[in-house]
């Protein structure tokens, strides 16, 4: 007994010592400890609040980032179920991205999109003094509407000019200084004045830098710095089914309008006229049932990631929704001529022509359903190829058949004015003609399209 409870004691003063050293050195340990929890503390909110802060500032990015990734995720999850027994499996998957890039993008891209108003001197009419008066055969035709019009109407005259809106489009800013994409067609008139609305409400009147003498766009300018602006994407690289965003000034009232598509087809070619009855062959051009109404002309077709890859253009009459839009492939060519240059550079043949087709060759008896035929204008002034011409230097004359450039076969696929564009001022190129049933092989160097 007296063992176990001498151990016991000796235990007692033990602990009793070990709470007494405890005491003594908690404090010490408790305030190092205090310290570098505070500082780890400070330093994991400084890293949330930095972290987050750049988080905030690219949001866009960010969000543009984890969209693709659920979107990839998402074609990942079709192509691997496409075996699938049960079709619906994968039906169900969420599309938040899609509304949400649409929302986003839309942001992004609203300030460097402007509307284009069109003012004109137009005639002002007065009336006549003492026009207008009673009908002088009193009441034999009583008070029929019909009859009343030709004596109680009254007379006008012009009495000066006014300035008037007459019309309206839409553009883009394609560069900080003030540079905006439109179509030809929306600037077209040399004799009206242009203004244009920027996103912000803000005026400005605008100088009509260049009109594309072979596509329907247009390069203006008004004066600035700092402009928010849009850049190119890649055309070509389009697929039928893919979103896209269409913008513009719709009717030429509704500013900013909205409207959301697909890709409807690709390398359309159309035949399009305006309200003074003037029309144009616009070839390779992209379709899309995002809404396209007048005033939208100009405007720009965007991807998802806010990119144009098409320039609004026209709308089939009486159809629903079907709009076309000038590739930017096409375009870029002519915003970069007008940066280096200060105006658009379009390589030239000098010829007049028609596409040759299956019809065209049945009904003049040709050897050939492909090409264009070399062939004069409506008016006897409408040479077939132009004197002076890189076209008439290279030798060639009307009726010639051309079959294809540096052997690229002009058909439906490949129209002539599309290849010609795609070449550089001062290159030759190879054609091969057929000339009086005999194929011969040409050398033409292109030289610069002149200024309309």
């Amino acid at each position: 007994m007296e063992k176990i409870k001498f151990n016991i004691d000796s235990f007692k003063k033990g602990f009793k010592r070990f709470v007494e050293l405890n005491k003594i050195q908690t404090p010490k340990i408790d305030a190092t400890m205090g310290v570098a929890i505070r500082a780890s503390i400070m330093t994991v909110l400084v890293l949330a609040i930095l972290g987050g802060g750049l988080v905030y500032a690219n949001r866009g990015k960010v969000f543009n980032y984890f969209a693709a990734q659920a979107l990839k995720d998402r074609q990942s999850a079709l192509s691997s179920d496409s075996n699938s027994k049960n079709p619906r499996a994968y039906v169900n998957t969420p599309l938040l991205s899609q509304e949400s890039l649409v929302v986003d993008t839309v942001k992004q891209v609203k300030p460097a999109v402007v509307s284009i108003i069109i003012s004109k001197d137009v005639p002002k009419y007065i009336t006549v003094p003492g026009s207008g008066g009673a009908n002088p055969f009193g009441g034999i035709f009583g008070n029929d509407p019909f009859f009343n019009q030709f004596f109680n109407a009254p007379q006008l005259q012009q009495n000066g000019t006014e300035k008037k809106e007459i019309g309206g489009g839409s553009g883009f800013l394609v560069s900080s200084n003030g540079l905006i994409v439109t179509n030809k067609h929306v600037v077209e008139d040399k004799t009206a004045e242009y203004t244009v609305f920027t996103n912000d409400g803000k005026k400005h009147a605008a100088t009509v830098i260049a009109r594309d003498p072979v596509l329907d766009v247009a390069v203006i300018k008004i004066e600035g710095a700092g402009y928010p602006y849009l850049s190119f994407g890649d055309s070509n690289k389009l697929n039928v089914g893919q979103t896209v965003i269409a913008i513009g000034n719709a009717l030429g009232e509704f500013k900013n309008t909205v409207s959301v598509g697909v890709v409807s087809g690709l390398s359309r070619k159309i035949t399009a006229g305006d309200a003074s009855g003037k029309s144009e062959l616009l070839s390779n051009v992209i379709q899309t049932d995002a809404a396209i109404n007048p005033g939208n002309s100009g405007g720009p077709l965007l991807d998802l990631n806010g990119m144009v890859i098409g320039v609004n253009v026209a709308v089939a009459q009486g159809s629903q929704n079907i709009g076309f839009a000038l590739p930017a492939d096409s375009i870029k060519s002519v915003v970069d001529s007008v940066k280096s240059t200060g105006k658009i550079i379009r390589p030239y043949v000098g010829i007049r022509y028609v596409p040759v087709t299956a019809e065209l060759k049945d009904r003049n008896n040709l050897s050939v359903d492909y090409g264009i035929l070399v062939s004069r204008g409506a008016t006897s002034s409408d040479l077939a190829v132009i004197p002076g011409s890189p076209a008439d230097k290279a030798g060639i004359v009307e009726n010639d058949i051309i079959l294809s450039v540096d052997g690229v076969k002009i058909d439906a696929e490949h129209d002539f004015a599309s290849v010609i564009r795609g070449k550089s001022v001062g290159s030759t190129v190879s054609l091969e003609v057929l000339h009086k049933g005999t194929n011969e092989t040409l050398a033409l160097t292109l030289t610069e399209a002149p200024q309309s």
